[in-house]
């Protein structure tokens, strides 16, 4: 079973993880509403800039990529606007009021919100294993706050940031039935949406823009921390499923109270230690988890991004075809066991 899925998470979670501290730094010059904004357009920017890239030096489209269609937008609208819209706000105006140490380490409430709704609306399976490692990345977050001189921690500004976390779990959930799309078409579309509101309200609240570095400082942010790290999570999600890459994205908080140790005047409590040891434990036991059993795969057709050599692809085509490709295929019933995670191909219940 490939861990690529679990590399793609984690790199995801290193790249948002980080954003956050230095979200703390540029509120020192802006408005939350506007970072927000400036945030979503900058990985608006950033990918288009990508998009642009690719083809001026390749000479050809990234690749072929299916394109959203149908019921794919109401997902979509969804997702941009729970975790578009309504979380970076949360997020930014909940850090205006606490530590950037204590809100990187409330981010690992986003992990748990993804698996309860993927577990309890969209009957996503997850066993022991995968509870355990979800239970043992929370208990990392918990323990890595536990000391009350941590600065400031308000109940206002933890109600904000965990309302954030619970958009964002609506938003990783909503965006996983539509991971088998273009990650890129789908984060340039949310960057462009998500930016242009935050934007727009924070004009029609009375605020301005802001010109120099700030507003620099603030696109490269969104490019990489939103951008580059949205992509990389919807790849996951279709690997994946909402529930596992939600619980190895529960790696981002860490990686935020490491680079706030950095970059802040805070220092670090001897409960990093083994709060690294149980994030760590909880990653592993996802990189080990061994789920099998016979299943049933009704007939489907559909279109995404696929190869001929994973046992669900075994159609022919008129001529040779490059791999990996994309195209509506049908795929005949087929009852089999072996391992699996709850890919796009493996949404049954149990």
């Amino acid at each position: 079973m490939s861990q690529r899925p679990v590399f793609l998470a984690l790199s995801s979670a290193v790249l948002f993880g980080l954003g956050t501290p230095l979200s703390k730094l540029l509120l020192k010059d802006l408005p939350p509403v506007v970072l927000a904004g400036l945030l979503y357009a900058g990985a608006f920017l950033g990918l288009t800039v990508y998009v642009a890239g690719a083809r001026i030096f390749l000479g050809k489209p990234r690749g072929p990529r299916p394109p959203l269609r149908g019921g794919d937008w109401l997902w979509l609208a969804g997702a941009s606007a729970a975790g578009g819209v309504l979380a970076p706000i949360c997020l930014l105006f909940g850090l205006s009021k606490i530590s950037g140490y204590a809100a990187s380490l409330l981010l690992n409430l986003e992990g748990v919100a993804t698996a309860l709704i993927a577990v309890s609306l969209f009957k996503e399976q997850a066993g022991r294993r995968v509870w355990a490692a979800l239970a043992a990345m929370t208990a990392a977050g918990v323990l890595l706050s536990w000391d009350p001189g941590r600065g400031r921690f308000t109940l206002a500004g933890s109600l904000l940031i965990i309302a954030a976390m619970a958009a964002w779990g609506l938003d990783n959930n909503f965006t996983r039935n539509i991971s088998d799309k273009d990650p890129v078409q789908i984060a340039r579309i949310k960057g462009f949406i998500a930016g242009a509101f935050s934007l727009s309200l924070a004009v029609l609240l009375g605020g301005t823009l802001p010109w120099g570095r700030p507003l620099v400082y603030g696109l490269f942010l969104g490019a990489v921390s939103y951008g580059a790290s949205l992509v990389l999570y919807i790849k996951a999600l279709r690997g994946l499923g909402a529930f596992r890459a939600g619980a190895v994205f529960s790696v981002a908080p860490f990686v935020g109270a490491l680079g706030s140790l950095l970059v802040l005047p805070e220092s670090a409590s001897w409960t990093l230690i083994p709060g690294a040891l149980a994030m760590a434990f909880g990653v592993a036991l996802i990189v080990r988890e061994r789920h099998a059993h016979r299943h049933l795969h009704d007939t489907a057709t559909h279109a995404h991004l696929h190869i001929h050599r994973d046992g669900h692809h075994g159609h022919e085509h008129a001529r040779e075809a490059s791999e990996p490709h994309a195209h509506e295929h049908t795929h005949n019933p087929v009852d089999h066991s072996h391992i699996h995670r709850p890919d796009i191909h493996h949404r049954h219940l149990h």
